[in-house]
């Protein structure tokens, strides 16, 4: 199996209602707003950007009792949002407060 881990701490901007998928998966939309310092190529580099991430199932339920302005840390893996659409999304499998 190819490793595909993706793990980002940010503030917590948006956070759609719990749905469910005609499965009756519980499914939840959310974008974290990610801030830090990084070292590339021996210079300091000011990176910020706002990624958007889903969760499913027992990652939603933890996701529906998060408050925008939170920190968290999450971690999934990423894909691109449809065949059609290349914009990468993080799949969340878990997602605790920071």
């Amino acid at each position: 199996m190819a490793c595909n881990r993706f793990s980002v701490d940010g503030e917590l901007v948006e956070l759609d209602s719990l749905r469910y998928t005609p499965a009756g998966v519980a499914r939840i939309a959310l974008k974290i707003r990610h801030a830090s310092t990084q070292l590339e190529a021996g210079v300091v580099r000011q990176v910020k950007c706002d990624i958007p991430a889903l969760a499913l199932g027992a990652a939603a339920q933890q996701a529906n009792s998060l408050q925008l302005g939170q920190r968290v840390k999450a971690e999934g893996f990423v894909a691109q949002r449809s065949l059609r659409i290349t914009q990468l999304v993080l799949h969340i499998d878990n997602i605790t407060l920071e």
